[in-house]
């Protein structure tokens, strides 16, 4: 990794010869002579690495720590002074110091201590490369739309006291992604996400895979095995298509929510759990209700607070956005380069009800990029669905 290291220090020669030292270990060298200097190279977020005298001509050089000290993502700083100085360094230390040298500078110890510094820099460009990447996954979900800000408002309260929730909409609407965003928005995003489909799972396996079995347990349990509530502990359990969830399996499932306890299947021992818990239904929950299909104490318990995803006819200003998001999303991918949507491209994609959803549209994007070798995604080049003359606005 490249890194541009900045040499604060009033010394000429020792700059020259610390930055021939640098470039030899393949580091770009920035120079100043004093703190004025360095805070205009550290205004501009030039500087990966500072190298700071502690005594410089126009104030004392720790007193940047403290300067920088609010900085989120603040140059690891190391201190260098003329004389051995103990309680500076300890000083330094403590108000963030990544290291502290004394002159004369060990020049091998130096580049140590610049690599060390380089991995908290990368370390630094990958966290960051990883969360702008997981808020543009779902940027496309939320949209500029009043419904969808009013939906995010609440997640962000949710998330933020991991209060359980019930996200409804239709098919293809992101129920999931908006999970995950609320896992990311609250203070369990440094723990597990687990999602179950239990639409996927036949409902004699729903329970062994929810909260486990012992060994012994039934034909073929050979061995212990740990439930997906048991491996969200601490973190967010996403129970996606709860309307699929037998009934004599949600009261099991609301005893866990209430209790935070449960029991492998086959065993005696009660487990307790800490776990958020999301669920999403496509259905509406209160008909099953009415019809005896659902209970009416699961579905309070799920919905603490309630997260309705419109359907993307609802919000179609929102449609321009997401295939830009598309776009984006997906030209690295493909090895295509294309820029947009013509005008009367986009009227079509407008037009239509998009009775698939967000998922649709993807879907729709994927299949221009495919036949388009223009810079922009024309008519033609839309599915069949969309290209016909009635959906024209």
């Amino acid at each position: 990794m490249s890194l541009t290291v900045l040499i604060v220090d009033d010394e000429e020669n020792f700059r020259k010869t610390i930055c021939k030292f640098l470039e030899k270990q393949g580091y770009t060298p920035l120079q100043a002579g004093t703190l004025a200097e360095a805070r205009q190279v550290l205004n501009s977020a030039a500087a990966d690495v500072v190298l700071l005298d502690a005594r410089l001509p126009d104030g004392h050089g720790p007193s940047l720590l403290e300067e920088t000290a609010h900085m989120i993502n603040r140059p690891p700083i190391i201190l260098i002074t003329g004389h051995a100085d103990v309680p500076m360094a300890v000083e330094a230390m403590d108000a963030g110091a990544h290291y502290f040298f004394s002159k004369p500078i060990d020049l091998t110890r130096l580049g140590q201590v610049i690599a060390r510094a380089g991995e908290t820099v990368r370390m630094r460009r990958e966290l960051h490369h990883l969360r702008q990447s997981q808020i543009d996954q779902f940027n496309f979900v939320i949209g500029d739309s009043p419904q969808m800000a009013e939906v995010m408002h609440k997640a962000q309260r949710a998330a933020k006291m991991s209060v359980s929730v019930l996200i409804t909409g239709e098919t293809g609407t992101g129920k999931e992604i908006l999970a995950r965003a609320i896992h990311r928005m609250g203070p369990r995003s440094g723990e597990a996400f687990v999602a179950i489909n239990c639409a996927a799972i036949q409902s004699t396996v729903l329970e062994s895979e929810l909260f486990g079995y012992e060994a012994g347990a039934f034909t073929g349990a050979d061995k212990r095995k740990a439930g997906l509530m048991e491996v969200a502990d601490g973190g967010v359990l996403f129970l996606d298509e709860i309307s699929s969830m037998p009934l004599e399996m949600q009261a099991k499932v609301l005893r866990a929510l209430e209790d935070h306890t449960f029991r492998r299947m086959g065993g005696t021992q009660e487990i307790q759990v800490d776990v958020h818990v999301l669920a999403a239904s496509n259905r509406d929950l209160k008909k099953m209700i009415a019809a005896g299909t659902f209970r009416d104490d699961l579905y309070y318990r799920l919905k603490v607070v309630d997260l309705h995803l419109p359907d993307l006819r609802e919000r179609k200003q929102d449609i321009p956005g997401l295939v830009g998001f598309f776009l984006q999303e997906m030209n690295p991918r493909k090895g295509t380069s294309v820029e947009g949507v013509t005008p009367a491209a986009l009227e079509r994609l407008i037009a239509y009800d998009w009775p698939g959803n967000i998922r649709e549209l993807k879907h729709a994007i994927e299949h221009a990029l495919l036949y388009c070798e223009d810079a922009e995604i024309d008519i033609a080049h839309l599915p069949a669905e969309l290209a016909r003359p009635e959906f024209a606005a």
